[in-house]
């Protein structure tokens, strides 16, 4: 009887502690520290070195990043790579494996899952997109083969650690990246939040800062520069999981392939030429942020303008608000239902109808491909030519920052 009490006590104390006797803060601690690493690892290990190639892991961050995904997931690696480059390759588009565009927002965001594990089903996905994943004895023989073991060990190791709120912890790692891969970043991360760049999907960046979600909340600028290692890119944004990648390069860990290009500037040639046109066309798309810049600021002073004449302008305020917002997008991307709006408020100002023009012109420089290059470089000097004569100071003063582009 007494081992037998002794057995239940101990089973009970276990239940209750977990054989660590963590307190509530310190299991708390853990849960947060354990989901972090495991968002470090899918962003830095199977987003950015796997699937995009922008960085190089070293064997002691490889490894780490795949035992710890196999505890925390049971993703097979050839899968997940695959399906996000068939996401890339078919981005909003009806073989998108998770558009919220094609699909629905709340289909992404509640069964991001359950497409992801429909897709993997796909073995022509699988062999199409998934090039270049590990294939060793470890992938072969464990992580690949008994890819439901790994959590089922983590499980295990939660219960042992903290008792019966074990369970509790080993869901939460569990559904993490569920939640905020599969949910938030491939659907929220398509339907809402701010665009730094005109990229052809839909895009956004759900967070200027990316902690929680290791930096993918950069959505945009990740869609827009896919194969590069930093996902900030301007100077009030912010990327841990960039932070990560530099300290293990400095400690030789990593080795960073590629980070998204900079317009350079370098003296005003007197005539733009080919070099100036491979300049802009490389840098397309901090070209058109900047002059959606311009186009933003030229919607502010008419708004001013209107708004100094008084109260009978309500109508045309309320368009040029709406203008403000959209005016600097491609057509396609403008909701239908604004689109006259935005034509009008664009039509009442012969600065903006001239700015809108010369933007679509501009964007023709790397959208035609069956004109030939020196056809483009004269297009290009036209284009600089006529901004430069057309009163417009915004207009004439980037110009000559065109001109000045240059190769980094």
């Amino acid at each position: 009887m007494d081992i037998l009490q002794s057995v239940w006590d101990g089973a009970v104390s276990w239940l209750s502690n977990g054989l660590i006797e963590a307190s509530g803060w310190q299991v708390l601690a853990f849960t947060l520290v354990a989901t972090h690493i495991t968002i470090a690892a899918v962003t830095i290990f199977l987003h950015r070195s796997q699937a995009h190639r922008a960085l190089d892991l070293g064997p002691i961050t490889s490894n780490f990043f795949r035992f710890w995904l196999w505890l925390t997931t049971g993703m097979v690696r050839k899968e997940w790579v695959a399906i996000h480059r068939k996401h890339h390759a078919k981005c909003e588009t009806v073989d998108d494996p998770h558009s919220p565009v094609t699909k629905g927002i709340e289909t992404v965001l509640l069964r991001g899952s359950e497409l992801y594990r429909a897709e993997a089903k796909n073995q022509e996905t699988l062999a199409k997109y998934g090039h270049g994943t590990p294939d060793d004895w470890l992938e072969r023989n464990l992580y690949s083969r008994f890819s439901w073991q790994g959590v089922g060990l983590m499980l295990i190791i939660d219960l042992l650690l903290f008792g019966a709120i074990g369970a509790t912890v080993w869901a939460v790692q569990m559904l993490w990246i569920p939640i905020t891969a599969a949910g938030i970043i491939n659907g929220i991360g398509h339907y809402w939040g701010y665009r730094n760049f005109e990229a052809v999907d839909a895009s956004t960046n759900v967070s200027p800062w990316g902690i929680v979600i290791g930096g993918e909340e950069l959505h945009n600028n990740h869609h827009t520069y896919p194969t590069s290692a930093k996902l900030s890119v301007k100077p009030y944004e912010f990327d841990i999981g960039w932070g990560y990648i530099r300290a293990m390069e400095m400690l030789g860990w990593a080795k960073v392939r590629k980070t998204p290009p900079m317009l350079k500037l370098g003296e005003v040639k007197p005539v733009a030429d080919g070099k100036t046109l491979e300049a802009i066309i490389a840098n397309r798309y901090e070209v058109m942020a900047k002059y959606a810049t311009e186009l933003r600021a030229a919607c502010g002073a008419e708004l001013d303008r209107l708004k100094a004449q008084g109260g009978e302008n309500t109508a045309r305020i309320k368009q040029m608000l709406i203008a403000k917002r959209w005016l600097h997008r491609d057509q396609d991307k403008i909701p239908a239902e604004l689109r006259d709006s935005v034509a009008q408020a664009a039509a009442s100002s012969a600065a903006l109808t001239t700015l809108v023009a010369k933007r679509e012109e501009l964007r023709q420089l790397w959208t035609r491909t069956n004109v030939s290059a020196e056809q483009l470089v004269a297009d290009l000097q036209a284009w600089c030519r006529q901004a430069e004569d057309s009163g417009i100071a915004a207009l004439r003063d980037f110009s000559m920052k065109l001109r000045a582009a240059k190769i980094a």
